[in-house]
């Protein structure tokens, strides 16, 4: 059983880039990174599943924004490194929450650099810039909105809602060390925001075929290609009814229960996994 642990949590560790030097979890005495332990954002972040179905639906909430979209577009290799995308989100939201307040800093840093390089035009001429407060507002809120979906869903639906509003509060700081402004820090200003920006959503030919990369992305082997698919199905099955409505994106009749089911077991298996003694190390790098 060891064995099949080992394998498990070796194949998890790949998924994400844990331990390939690309972020440092490791924290001096009396630094407790942004939120420390007691943290609402320690618990909804340390889930691997939930956090794989609502990152996977957060890159699918995003693209219908223009703006966001545009960067992926002519910044990105995005028909081949998707996944990759993902990992180093995951890595940046691993090293944000639980490395230490310099980590954090360095890894804020490094992404506004990059954010520095990532402008253009939309094919109608409108401008871009990824350092835009807004567009960044915009990043935040669908990432921390799936991610709370998917702990809720699969991990923990008993959260508070008092600690669901703290976790968009908490998080918040990193998005503004970002540059966003007005990041929504409850569950209702989140809605509320999502509300009133669904007139600037749209699906056009981009879309398609970037939400067609996402989906067609093949798994790094063939061991997780039935984790990727259920992942996939999950993370939309997750996502709000109008943003499926407006990425085409259909269940079929009696899935979404299959679903659920599948990835709770998942999910159960994989804490499974990652349990023992480095518990709170993989748990981090998940």
């Amino acid at each position: 059983m060891n064995t099949v642990r080992q394998t498990i949590a070796k194949q998890v560790r790949a998924l994400t880039g844990a331990g390939d030097g690309a972020i440092d979890l490791n924290r001096p005495p009396g630094d407790d990174g942004l939120f420390g332990p007691g943290s609402v954002s320690w618990r909804v972040h340390g889930d691997f599943t939930s956090m794989m179905i609502g990152g996977t639906a957060a890159l699918m909430l995003q693209m219908l924004h223009p703006l966001a979209l545009a960067g992926v577009w002519d910044h990105s290799n995005f028909q081949r490194d998707m996944l990759g995308r993902l990992k180093r989100t995951a890595q940046f939201i691993a090293g944000t929450t639980y490395g230490a307040t310099g980590e954090a800093d360095r890894l804020i840093a490094r992404v506004r650099a990059i954010h520095d390089r990532v402008h253009g035009t939309l094919p109608d001429g409108t401008p871009y810039d990824a350092n835009d407060p807004a567009l960044l507002t915009w990043i935040h809120v669908a990432e921390v909105r799936m991610f709370l979906s998917g702990y809720l869903r699969y991990r923990n639906p008993a959260l508070t809602a008092a600690e669901q509003d703290r976790y968009f509060a908490e998080y918040a700081e990193v998005a503004r060390r970002l540059g966003a402004t007005d990041v929504p820090t409850s569950r209702r200003e989140v809605e509320t925001y999502l509300h009133d920006l669904r007139p600037q959503l749209r699906f056009d030919e981009r879309t398609r075929i970037v939400l067609h990369a996402l989906q067609s992305q093949p798994a790094p082997n063939l061991a997780m290609r039935p984790f990727g698919d259920l992942t996939m199905r999950a993370a939309i099955d997750l996502l709000p009814p109008w943003a499926r409505t407006m990425l085409h994106l259909r269940e079929r009749p009696g899935e979404a229960p299959l679903v659920r089911a599948g990835a709770r077991g998942v999910g159960r298996v994989l804490r499974w996994a990652l349990s023992g003694r480095n518990a709170e190390a993989q748990a981090r790098r998940a």
